[in-house]
């Protein structure tokens, strides 16, 4: 029982110093203080592994922020999932505006932050365009707003961090780039350190002033140490030899464009000023490049995350090689094809990695064509070079659940015209436009406007959302050729990763034997699908009938669940079902069941050979969606196949 202590005093929060293990993660979130141009730390681990407990510790170690109203502590502001873009970013202040007539802004939790600690708890939710905002906020330390009139900027330097279970789904390559650091937390399976966080734990929760008086010296110590590394760290030299050896660090690793070089220069340099080192050395750079570099390399999510010891300690033996060697004292300028902006947004594709492996079949068909000069050029042409269904969305107009794939209509997404129904919040500008008219016949002449209920206007926001993607794969005698097979494993696998970048659940069915086989219940974890791909028996019949209703069951039930989130079937399948009674009757029926309920579908035709039956064009008819061959299977054929489903 927590000892009860009379007054106002606040219960302490846990200290930062009595954090047990979590090496990585505090050093992290440390260099971050030190120098918030980094960009931030995303955190991923599982659940209970102390993550909001470290990154609220933190704050209360930051430096004590000057502004005009004297000398305050720096703020933690955290981010809720379900936040707005007005709520980030600021928006009008309305108050004023109906006050004072006047035009006034009124900032969001950016500006709150400022020099403080801005934290997002399950980042991996949230909106795509919002982290886009908060990432170019932290990189670039200011917020401009330009929207309903108002133009307006102000600074926003903070320490940005990002929590997030992989198994509720991954970030987009694009914006998990975009953190400085990234650092991978699990629960210690060292007995010993177990018992001590659970004592520790314990030991707070009888008496929190106590425990946190037991650590304040050693807390103390930590913030003076990064307030005096934030004094030292724009006189800490970074040598064109580390420079270097940072250069063939990121070189040798592969990764995509020059963000990662600067964020090691930055982290490398918070680290050697974390040490009280006025040099940058080799020992910063490794620290550097364990935190920056193994989220760059994921590219795909069928990548497996991270690097392991050998590997650096080959890169950094070869980098150190590099680092000796005399700078070119007349570098081409243009040999580089320009330098890009590596703090600029970037939503470009990234190039798919080459580790993907697919089902029982040719390892490399799922494969794109991989960037010329890379020494893979024996992928090129593979059957998986194909696919890249980047297009494929759910006709009509959704009700947004988080995503970015269809058309959705929802209170986060970008506010189009205003309407005299509820609609989404409040359009402000559309309620002062149509109070405006009515001033004169209100008698206004000075003042405060003249509102009445009749001048309120509802928003109409329209957004992408996230979808449901149930696969129907067909893994029958009929479909094991190799070739066949192979070139399915590249349609599903380009489909998965489609599925991952734009946050949609997917779920995956299995037709085989006699029965269909739900391999894989909705999830947003897109590896495992590829994981359960992978493990996919296949020869016997084809009871495709079972398949169609088992996507239906599953579509109806997640419909209960998750009503915010449209289906849409994908079956991939040559259409000769087999086995009982009137096998391809069965399966219209069963299509047509999936038709009554409006479940957007979409059929791919795997058949191929000199005899074709064309039973997959007559079930996608049945089902009332669209058709497609696997062999045209592009982005924007399925994009066209799945919006005449309309």
């Amino acid at each position: 029982m927590a000892v009860q202590r009379s007054g106002s005093v606040p219960e302490p929060g846990y200290p930062f110093s009595a954090i047990v293990g979590q090496d990585q993660l505090r050093l992290s979130l440390i260099l971050c203080a030190v120098h918030p141009g980094i960009g931030g730390v995303l955190v991923r681990g599982e659940k209970g592994t102390a993550k909001s407990t470290v990154v609220r510790a933190l704050a209360a170690l930051l430096p004590a922020v000057e502004d005009e109203d004297g000398s305050r502590p720096a703020k933690l502001v955290e981010l809720p999932v379900g936040a707005t873009e007005d709520r980030v970013v600021g928006s009008i202040d309305l108050e004023k505006v109906l006050r004072d007539g006047e035009r006034a802004f009124q900032p969001g939790l950016l500006a709150a932050a400022h020099r403080g600690v801005l934290y997002v708890d399950e980042v991996n939710l949230l909106h795509d365009h919002l982290v886009d905002v908060l990432l170019d906020a932290a990189a670039m330390g200011r917020v401009h707003v330009e929207r309903d009139g108002v133009s307006h900027s102000h600074p926003a330097q903070f320490v940005l961090v990002g929590t997030m279970n992989p198994e509720e789904g991954e970030l987009r390559p694009q914006l998990l780039d975009r953190f400085g650091l990234a650092v991978e937390v699990t629960a210690s399976r060292d007995v010993d350190v177990r018992m001590n966080v659970v004592r520790r734990r314990m030991n707070y929760e009888r008496d929190p002033h106590a425990f946190a008086a037991e650590y304040r010296n050693e807390d103390i110590a930590v913030a003076e140490q990064i307030l005096a590394a934030r004094k030292i760290l724009d006189d800490v030299v970074l040598s064109d030899k580390e420079l270097r050896r940072i250069a063939a660090l990121c070189a040798s690793f592969d990764v995509d464009g020059m963000r990662a070089d600067l964020v090691l220069a930055r982290t490398a340099s918070a680290h050697a000023a974390w040490r009280g080192a006025s040099d940058v050395a080799e020992e910063d750079v490794r620290i550097a490049a364990e935190l920056a570099l193994p989220h760059r390399r994921r590219r795909d999510p069928f990548d497996e995350p991270g690097i392991d010891d050998k590997q650096l300690d080959d890169a950094m033996r070869d980098a150190a090689e590099q680092a000796e060697q005399q700078p070119d004292p007349d570098p081409d300028p243009d040999g580089g094809g320009g330098a890009p902006d590596p703090e600029a947004p970037d939503d470009a594709s990234q190039s798919p990695s080459s580790d993907t492996q697919s089902f029982n079949s040719n390892e490399d068909s799922a494969q794109p064509p991989p960037p010329s000069g890379t020494g893979s050029e024996k992928q090129a042409g593979t059957p998986g070079a194909q696919f890249r269904a980047r297009l494929l969305e759910v006709p009509g107009v959704g009700e947004g659940a988080p995503g970015r794939r269809s058309r959705s209509r929802s209170a986060h997404g970008r506010s189009v015209r205003p309407t005299v129904e509820s609609g989404k919040g409040l359009h402000l500008v559309g309620t002062l436009f149509a109070a405006a008219e009515q001033q004169v016949v209100r008698g206004r002449t000075s003042g405060r406007l003249k509102l009445e209920p009749a001048d309120l206007r509802g928003a109409i926001k329209e957004g992408r959302e996230g979808n449901l993607i149930v696969f129907v794969v067909d893994a029958s005698g009929s479909m094991a050729a190799r070739d066949r097979l192979s070139a399915v494993t590249g349609a599903v696998l380009s489909l998965l990763r489609d599925a991952y970048q734009r946050r949609d659940k997917v779920a995956v069915i299995t037709v085989r034997g006699t029965e269909a086989e739900t391999v894989l219940p909705p999830t947003s974890s897109v590896d495992v699908a590829v994981t359960r791909l992978r493990k996919m028996k296949t020869g016997g019949r084809s009871p495709l009938a079972q398949g169609f209703l088992q996507a239906r069951e599953l579509v109806l039930r997640e419909r209960v669940r998750d009503p915010l989130r449209r289906a849409l079937v994908v079956a991939l399948t040559d259409g000769r079902a087999t086995g009982g009674t009137d096998p391809v009757g069965r399966a219209r029926i069963a299509a047509g069941r999936i038709a009554s309920d409006k479940i957007a579908s979409v059929v791919v035709d795997c058949e191929s050979g000199m005899v074709r039956l064309g039973l997959a064009a007559d079930f996608a008819a049945c089902l009332g969606g669209g058709y497609v061959a696997l062999a045209d299977l592009s982005a924007e054929q399925v994009a066209a196949v799945v919006r005449a489903a309309a």
